[in-house]
């Protein structure tokens, strides 16, 4: 593609933000100008892009007419604080914060449901999802046309980069307390995370549900265009570093066929169907690569109607970065 874009990048200093970034040189996207933008604390510092140091700038200051395209990086509220600005600008947005409404910025995974964007009109919106959503899209679609899906039940084991740079330096520096006999002193958790499983990732509301659990179903009934889908979410928080895995039970309506359950995974866009007797491990496996790993794929022992699988894949890449980048080359294709 000859034309080039000026694009926007807000949250460029975050775990997300860098490695946008970082997807957005490898795959030579068609970038002409890059505006790195952060707020006043992370103003000031570089990235670095095609061989140059890009310096980060203030975003309250930024005047969106001035890029095409701005990824929001950042948290929910940035997002809502400066959506109506770049809209007004005429600037299209893809947010990975989950600030804004579907009916305002629809999810969109290209592998399970690229066809929203057709819909769009301009100042186009969308929202790239959470990465446990993409994960889950990218390996339920190729099922939809095979399951009669009733129930999905799920157990995500999520990394710790799920809550940034601070909780990836915090597993470190308990692990580095632990190891050398030190007191261990809890800080951006309430309690040690380092060689144990924390059974819930965010504040429970009142029936005991955290909203990064709410969001999750909410937004994979919407990626697979299923509003009525019953689903089940436990969040766990896992001493891992990068990578996310998912235990994953599915129940049809008809009897699943196994063959053909592998078959589609198989051939789907963004799966790599791991081999029966092996299973993909986040560290060996799904770290910087741009795939979903699937593995153990298997019925019920004694239900027919069940299938289960495991999942994991590089959630800061993959499940934020990459989706995002992706519905960038989708919506300069289609609508510029």
């Amino acid at each position: 593609m000859s034309q080039s874009f000026d694009i926007a990048v807000i949250g460029a200093t975050g775990t997300v933000g860098e490695t946008l970034v970082q997807i957005l040189e490898e795959c030579d996207f068609p970038v002409g100008t890059l505006h790195l933008l952060a707020s006043s604390e992370s103003a000031g510092h570089s990235v670095p892009f095609r061989g140059k140091n890009v310096r980060v700038r203030e975003v309250d200051q930024f005047d969106f007419s001035l890029v095409k395209l701005a990824f929001f990086a950042a948290g929910p509220a940035v997002t809502r604080s400066f959506a109506p600005r770049a809209s007004a600008a005429g600037c299209m947005l893809i947010d990975l914060s989950g600030g804004l409404p579907a009916g305002q910025a629809p999810a969109v995974v290209p592998e399970a449901n690229a066809q929203v964007l057709a819909t769009l009109v301009a100042p186009v919106q969308v929202s790239s999802p959470s990465a446990s959503a993409v994960a889950l899209a990218v390996a339920l679609a190729p099922l939809r046309g095979l399951l009669d899906l009733q129930h999905v039940n799920v157990t995500a084991c999520l990394a710790m980069s799920t809550q940034g740079h601070e909780a990836v330096s915090e597993l470190a520096r308990q692990t580095t307390e632990l190891l050398n006999v030190r007191p261990l002193e809890p800080r951006f958790f309430d309690r040690q995370v380092a060689f144990n499983v924390l059974a819930q990732v965010g504040t429970p509301d009142e029936q005991g549900h955290a909203l990064l659990e709410r969001r999750l179903v909410q937004e994979l009934r919407e990626l697979l265009g299923l509003p009525s889908l019953k689903i089940s979410v436990t969040c766990l928080q896992v001493p891992v570093f990068f990578g996310d895995s998912f235990s994953v039970s599915v129940r049809s309506a008809t009897p699943v066929d196994l063959p053909a359950v592998n078959a589609a995974l198989d051939g789907a866009a963004g799966v790599e169907l791991v081999e029966a007797g092996d299973y993909p491990t986040p560290v060996g496996d799904a770290v910087g690569q741009d795939v979903v790993y699937v593995g153990r794929v298997r019925g019920g022992i004694d239900d027919p109607e069940q299938l289960n699988l495991w999942l994991t894949t590089d959630n800061v890449r993959k499940g934020a970065a990459l989706n995002a980048v992706q519905l960038g080359q989708l919506l300069i294709k289609d609508l510029l």
